[in-house]
């Protein structure tokens, strides 16, 4: 059997290996470029990404590319520590989640299926998709069209085969926040932020974040409430610019953020965030989706790559087990709808929090005081975190 995968950020490459290692010959078409660059946000994979990266026999290769980070610990605008949400119980031999830099994390799993030798084709824009009793094909936007006995859109969140699966799909949703991204190298700020842990404010004018790593770096990120940056915006508004208006709406708190962007480097600008609560229609004949595309959820989730990953390991699953690909797509379906809905409906509620005005923030930090002190606890969480997606017994990875 031939898959034809669409998509190459982490879904895609995933997929592809997960499908080698039940007996599925991939084919991955990635729209980008073989070189991806450097910029770009960080992304955190929690326990139970980390469980699916170990299962298509990944982690080892692109652990050494993570930040440790077993905790997120939340922050008032004055500086008062609301709580502590932990990110999954740490894997035997140590390993706990891990926080990296998406393009870098994309990169080393489209490396690792080229080594195991799938077929990565980059640059291969998809631009439409269709399927009948024989299979699946793709056409690109060269004119060339590639067919198989399965295509499996993993393209993110404006998914070009949800369009042909139902032309009526629903399309992503504005959350109200623009991000912000960057890294302050070589800093001694990195001292005053607590190793492992993502630290993360609910300032009075934007949402902020930031992770110090082993080499002395900070990461950090911004959410800003307005509308949603155009086109024109980001592309006429000079890096300078928009560090300056982060530097200003983060002067209005405690902390290290100000002095961390103005002396960092501006990575991301104005990143609309989005996400996707509900696609009815996930698959349709021998078309089926994958990770953001059937449901992106808020980066306040931290759970959007890690369900991409237990997507890759469960789809394969379910092909390698069931009769058809039709089959396969319906019960995967069944395994994962609602577990992936409710999660993003869970980043949806974060991402309001972070919208607040000033008058609303003061009720609102001691809301979320008792929130995360007795709601969102290690026990509470372990439904998301303790979740492990397998391979079928007997399946190895190569």
């Amino acid at each position: 059997m031939r898959a034809v995968v669409v998509g190459g950020g982490i879904a895609g490459p995933a997929t592809a290996m997960a499908l080698q290692a039940v007996g599925i010959e991939p084919l991955l078409l990635d729209a980008n470029p073989a070189d991806r660059g450097e910029v770009g946000s960080w992304l955190t994979i929690a326990a139970n990404g980390v469980a699916a990266l170990d299962a298509i026999g990944a982690l080892e290769q692109v652990r050494g590319l993570g930040v440790p980070t077993d905790r997120n610990v939340m922050v008032s605008a004055s500086g008062r520590t609301l709580g502590v949400i932990p990110l999954g119980a740490a894997r035997e031999d140590g390993t706990v989640a891990l926080s990296f830099k998406r393009t870098r994390l994309a990169a080393a799993l489209t490396d690792l299926a080229r080594q195991r030798g799938i077929e990565v084709r980059s640059q291969s824009r998809v631009t439409s998709a269709s399927t009948d009793d024989r299979g699946a094909s793709v056409t690109l936007e060269s004119g060339e069209t590639i067919a198989g006995d399965l295509v499996i859109g993993a393209d993110g969140i404006n998914s070009v085969v949800r369009s042909a699966i139902d032309p009526q799909a629903p399309t992503r949703r504005y959350m109200g926040l623009a991000n912000f991204g960057g890294i302050t190298e070589s800093t001694a700020l990195a001292a005053s932020l607590e190793p492992g842990a993502w630290r993360l404010v609910f300032g009075r004018r934007a949402f902020f974040g930031a992770l110090p790593t082993p080499a002395g770096d900070v990461v950090w990120f911004a959410n800003v409430p307005r509308q949603p940056v155009s086109r024109q915006e980001r592309a006429t508004t000079p890096p300078a610019v928009w560090q300056a208006l982060l530097a200003d709406l983060a002067a209005a708190d405690p902390g290290p953020f100000h002095d961390l962007i103005t002396t960092g480097r501006l990575e991301l600008a104005g990143d609309n965030t989005y996400d996707l609560p509900h696609v009815p229609t996930w698959h349709r004949g021998r078309l089926g989706l994958v990770g953001d595309a059937i449901h992106a959820p808020a980066p306040s989730s931290g759970q959007g790559a890690s369900m991409a990953l237990e997507d890759a390991v469960v789809l394969a699953s379910c092909l390698h087990t069931e009769t058809t690909p039709e089959r396969a797509f319906t019960t995967f379906e069944e395994q994962r709808r609602r577990r992936v809905e409710r999660i993003v409906a869970e980043g949806a509620r974060s991402s309001s929090s972070k919208t607040a005005g000033s008058m609303q923030r003061i009720v609102q930090d001691a809301i979320l005081r008792i929130v995360f002190q007795r709601i969102a606890t290690r026990d509470t969480q372990a439904w998301i975190t303790d979740h492990r997606a397998t391979l079928p017994a007997g399946v190895t990875p190569p």
